[in-house]
């Protein structure tokens, strides 16, 4: 259980970080800031998500992995879970 309380804890600490990168976004859009500025910005936003999203995957596939031993049918959720990861 702990180390599932650190990642979840990890994962958190991660959302908790892009939302104030989102809202720095949202204040630089009102400042008139440079396009130049805002796009860097939202392109870092969008790496983190997607690091976000490989973390939570990487999370939800060692818990799974037991799983897949016994049932193979499992696979097509792990499947379907990459997929939502990946967009």
């Amino acid at each position: 259980m702990g180390s599932e309380q650190g990642e979840k804890t990890r994962i958190v600490n991660r959302l908790r970080r892009l939302e104030g990168q989102v809202r720095g976004l949202q204040r630089m859009v009102e400042e008139d800031r440079s396009c130049q500025e805002i796009l860097t910005l939202l392109s870092g936003v969008r790496s983190a998500l997607d690091a976000t999203a490989d973390v939570i995957l990487e999370t939800y596939l060692l818990e799974c992995q037991s799983e897949l031993a016994d049932r193979p049918d499992e696979v097509d959720s792990i499947i379907a879970a990459v997929k939502l990861a990946r967009g």
